[in-house]
């Protein structure tokens, strides 16, 4: 009889541990830290916060990620994976070389894949930043060899500019506003503005967009209001939301600003089908 307890207790105690190995596990933003890249293995200011790691003693897990933001001209150094990585761009414009082959410009969207022992570097663009998720898998406990740092040389040669898709052949808002009459400030408002600032992780796009509104509501700006409510619609703001924010900002902003912003969105309102595809 006693043995037959026991014999239960075991498998009790193995369901729930089993139970246990099954549940869903959030990590909370605020509960992870961020450290700082070392500077034996990166060049410049380089930030790692580390995602995923396989629990201590797993057996059946090798796959680690982690988010990786190089500040402007940052970069790693050479170095190979012996089971290969995988980098998903988030934001920025950045860099990626393989030895002995022409250096690549990256950017948000864009998926590298590394193959095992393949020694290569990547970063940050000299004029911007970048932030990848790096997907690696470790190999007898080893997930990377560094070696020698990325001479200027190497670095400060221009990579070719990326093949065009459909989308990107189309010029953006930027471009059809102001890039016959100020080039510079188109790049800049499409590299820096839209392609960093905006692809940042510390907002969701609907939430920038929300903020981008309020500002244009309070300082009075209905030609740049306008594209921005219908880029916000796309990023999830709704019709009442937006109406919402100019209500409020009656109060903060003044009646005046209240009432263009006011009409400038029941024009956009009209109809909520015409709402553009990119205001970039």
């Amino acid at each position: 009889m006693k043995k037959l307890a026991t014999a239960i207790a075991l498998i009790a105690l193995t369901d729930m541990t089993m139970a246990a190995d099954q549940d869903v596990q959030v990590t909370r933003a605020a509960a992870r830290q961020v450290t700082a890249g070392p500077s034996e293995n990166f060049v410049g200011r380089v930030e790692v916060e580390r995602l995923y790691a396989p629990p201590a003693g797993a057996i059946d897990e090798r796959t680690s990620v982690g988010s990786v933001t190089f500040a402007a001209g940052a970069r790693s150094a050479w170095h190979t994976h012996p089971r290969g990585q995988t980098l998903i761009v988030t934001a920025g414009v950045g860099r990626v070389q393989r030895w002995d082959a022409q250096v690549q410009e990256i950017r948000p969207g864009d998926v590298v894949r590394i193959p095992a022992g393949v020694k290569h570097w990547h970063g940050a663009a000299p004029d911007s930043t970048m932030t990848h998720t790096a997907i690696t898998e470790a190999q007898d406990g080893s997930t990377v060899t560094w070696l020698e740092q990325v001479s200027e040389a190497h670095y400060s040669v221009r990579p070719p500019q990326a093949p065009s898709s459909t989308a990107a052949a189309q010029p953006s808002r930027a471009q059809q506003l102001m890039g016959d009459i100020a080039p510079k400030l188109a790049e800049l408002t499409d590299q820096v503005l839209f392609g960093d600032i905006w692809e940042r992780p510390g907002l969701s796009k609907r939430d920038r967009s929300l903020v981008t509104i309020s500002a244009l509501i309070a300082m009075n700006r209905p030609d740049q209001l306008r594209s921005h409510i219908a880029l916000g619609r796309q990023h999830g703001l709704t019709q009442p939301e937006i109406v919402e924010a100019i209500t409020q900002l009656a109060f903060y902003a003044g009646w005046p600003s209240a009432v263009t912003a006011a009409t400038v969105a029941k024009e956009s309102f009209l109809p909520i089908t015409a709402a553009p595809a990119s205001s970039r």
